[in-house]
């Protein structure tokens, strides 16, 4: 009764989705654990390409049951929206289940979101006012909606209007524009109505297929360095994508899970605000030559926003401290071919501070922006790991990489990505 859980082990977008998508036909059931609408899950089959946002990437196998877990704060527009487009290309959603415990998104979150950002002037966060942090907030505070609420229209149509009055005269002191309170509550009366087929008490549901002996993928969003008590705070999401939040975000306990697969770019990035310790920038503080490379060959574009990611060398120091905290089992080294062009390969192995060795990842983001990165220098390997089948018909070079992360960090490489379509992945028996 195997629970694997896949997490990012740096700031996000190391390709997720795509591993995501290979464990996928070994398993019965795919659960999102935590996050929003604000991930961007992007699985490539052949000509087709799938941005998905909220609906776990299993979707996209007949076998897999989809589960949007109970740690998920969920948007019903957009929820609906990736639902009709999976659709209408022939992606059936029909298993999808939503958590009755899972809390929702509403305008006034997205309000206060763009309000508090804005307040910030130059010391923004970075986040995708997508009203992920307030919905957060609301649950914290226990003001929040459930999606299971929507099986009494008439009490969950009387707690949307009157949360609505109610954030109007939060919003009228913060200087922000009022919501039609008529107009939410007719919006989301029909949200309710379609979404009412698909909520399920998935944590029961979850522990009786383990019980008939089901394989079950726990999906996190985000990544270990975004997560709001092991992330660079400020600069984080607004809740725990690391392996334990798994536990938290489906109600499976932490003896279920037997394999936890950390994702790591064999490069870095990050989106928004922060420290990025081996960021390849000019003096001018855009990205140099090889930063500049690394953006247009990984495409390096966030694919629900659209920005442009921050890039830089690989960070082991960080993979290591995620390999702490997330109780890896195994690492999958992504888009390994975007350095294929490349004549040499810096990996940051230490952080030095002050003329001294760090002993471990600084606990403080100001720290973090402080440290000098220590690089070991690798050759290049100067030609294509497309096609590749097996880790022996990689490049030596790019092998060596890959020996130098597992000596580092102490945890195996079991996939290695190659390019960008779903069958451009090396596993390792």
């Amino acid at each position: 009764m195997p629970v694997t859980v896949v997490v990012g082990t740096q700031w996000g977008d190391e390709g997720k989705a795509k591993i995501i998508d290979l464990l996928s036909r070994e398993h019965s059931h795919v659960v999102r654990y935590q996050g929003g609408h604000n991930a961007g899950h992007t699985v490539v089959v052949g000509d087709e390409k799938y941005a998905l946002q909220l609906v776990p990437s299993g979707v996209l196998y007949d076998h897999v049951t989809p589960i949007i877990g109970n740690g998920v704060v969920v948007d019903l527009p957009t929820l609906f929206r990736e639902v009709e487009a999976l659709e209408s290309r022939g992606v059936s959603c029909a298993r999808l289940r939503v958590s009755s415990r899972a809390h929702l998104i509403f305008p006034w979150h997205q309000a206060h979101d763009a309000l508090t950002e804005a307040g910030r002037g130059d010391d923004k966060i970075g986040t995708t006012l997508k009203g992920i942090g307030p919905a957060y907030a609301d649950k914290a505070r226990r003001v929040g909606i459930r999606v299971g609420e929507v099986h009494d229209a008439v009490v969950f149509a009387d707690t949307v209007r009157r949360r609505a009055k109610e954030e109007n005269s939060t919003l009228a002191a913060l200087g922000g524009a009022p919501l039609d309170v008529e107009a939410i509550a007719a919006q989301f009366n029909d949200l309710a109505r379609r979404i009412a087929p698909y909520v399920a008490d998935t944590v029961n549901e979850l522990h009786d297929a383990l019980e008939d002996g089901a394989d079950i993928l726990l999906e996190g969003a985000q990544a270990t360095f975004l997560d709001i008590d092991h992330g660079t705070y400020p600069y984080v999401t607004s809740s725990n994508p690391v392996s334990g939040g798994a536990c938290a975000g489906t109600g499976l306990g932490p003896r279920d899970i037997t394999r936890v697969v950390g994702i790591a770019k064999a490069y870095t990035t990050r989106v928004g605000s922060g420290p990025l310790p081996t960021e390849l920038v000019g003096a001018d503080g855009e990205p140099d030559m090889l930063g500049r490379a690394l953006i247009d060959i990984g495409h390096e574009y966030g694919t629900v926003t659209g920005r442009r990611r921050r890039t830089g060398w690989l960070d082991l120091v960080m993979l290591r401290h995620a390999a702490r905290v997330n109780s890896l089992t195994e690492i999958a080294l992504t888009k390994l071919d975007v350095l294929d062009t490349f004549d040499e390969v810096k990996v940051c192995t230490d952080y030095r501070l002050d003329g001294n060795i760090l002993r471990g990842y600084p606990d403080r983001s100001e720290v973090l922006a402080a440290v000098e990165p220590v690089y070991a220098t690798l050759p290049g390997w100067k030609s294509s790991l497309r096609g590749a089948g097996t880790f022996s018909a990689l490049a030596p070079n790019a092998r060596a990489l890959v020996d130098l992360v597992e000596r580092n960090v102490g945890v195996p490489v079991t996939m290695v990505g190659t390019g960008p379509e779903r069958g451009d992945c090396v596993v390792r028996g």
